[in-house]
């Protein structure tokens, strides 16, 4: 008993001093990254200083532009809170238990790239096609005096940041947001809680589709509050869970893969952690070698799991304890 209490406290010192020493190593790696992540954020920014294109609104085409002009149900300092902050707040709750560097660091690259690239895009095809929100005319003519040109084009009379504001409907920002934000956590925690193992507990399905549905009722809350076009919202959401797809795929494995519960480079460095024992550990008996290697195989196999929630493996945890945990 003695004997295998030390081969795993060893097994978990070496298990932990890789995650610890990979910190610095992590931040160095992805340098870059990072970079390029500020880029695309100052490249966000800068967009919003651009006046959106003026399209073309007849009289004819206004009877679908007099919707009220309403506050807005969901107010934009609202969107990151639940769209960056919330899945945050997960990350760092899995990393404390877990400590599982790796899963922290491409969690938080993987959602802030997912925000910001798809920030740029949607503020861009804004920009570019120019589509006027359902409550145009009261933006466009705020007394409700409505003057056009000889062309039949409006000739507004607002105020120049609203009636820029105006042209800015397609897609509807605040859902691709929501659904590249919460779209990245619902893959995140399906792929936490294995709720693709084949062992059919549908009670986590439930859990990956509630982040959906805040979002999706956020896109419908923007057609209730006459800011978008539902043909907006449709666009918004597809262009968010899209992007948050990509983003997700670029550090961890599909949530149905086998090891869908952890980034592709943990599984690397716990390769490079196995050699390095296995050649550490040549003078040692077949046998004794056989068993090491059992039992780095059931550390990676092996789960925490309740009622079928499951998972990933902590460093400190005896093989014995994370195989029934896992069953």
């Amino acid at each position: 008993m003695k004997k295998q209490h030390g081969k795993h406290r060893m097994r978990s010192q070496i298990t932990s001093n890789m995650m610890m020493s990979s910190g610095v190593m992590v931040a160095r790696t992805y340098v870059y990254d990072w970079l390029i992540l500020m880029v695309i954020v100052v490249i966000g920014s800068l967009l919003h200083l651009i006046h959106p294109f003026y399209r073309f609104v007849g009289k004819d085409m206004m009877t679908n532009l007099k919707y009220p002009l309403k506050s807005n149900t969901v107010p934009f300092w609202a969107v990151p809170t639940y769209a960056l902050l919330l899945p945050m707040v997960i990350f760092v709750v899995m990393y404390l238990r877990r400590r599982d560097i790796y899963d922290l660091h491409h969690a938080l690259l993987g959602l802030f790239y997912s925000a910001s690239v798809t920030t740029v895009i949607t503020n861009a095809i804004k920009l570019a096609v120019g589509r006027p929100r359902p409550d145009f005319f009261w933006r466009c003519f705020p007394d409700g005096k409505d003057v056009y040109d000889q062309l039949g084009n409006v000739i507004c009379h607002g105020k120049r940041s609203v009636i820029d504001e105006g042209h800015k409907s397609f897609p509807s920002g605040h859902t691709s947001w929501s659904f590249t934000g919460l779209g990245f956590l619902s893959l995140y925690l399906a792929g936490k809680i294995k709720a693709f193992d084949r062992k059919g507990h549908v009670a986590k399905l439930c859990i990956i589709f509630l982040p959906l549905l805040v979002a999706s009722l956020v896109g419908i809350s923007r057609v209730d509050d006459y800011w978008h076009h539902w043909q907006d919202v449709f666009a918004g959401g597809l262009l968010g869970i899209t992007v948050a797809g990509l983003c997700y795929l670029q550090f961890f494995p599909p949530p149905y893969h086998a090891q869908g519960w952890g980034p592709y480079a943990y599984f690397e460095e716990l390769e490079l952690s196995r050699n390095a024992q296995a050649a550490n550990a040549a003078d040692v008996p077949d046998a004794q070698a056989m068993e090491t290697q059992n039992e780095s195989h059931l550390d990676e196999q092996s789960g925490i799991g309740c009622m079928g929630l499951t998972l990933s493996p902590t460093p400190d945890q005896s093989p014995q304890d994370m195989e029934s945990g896992g069953r």
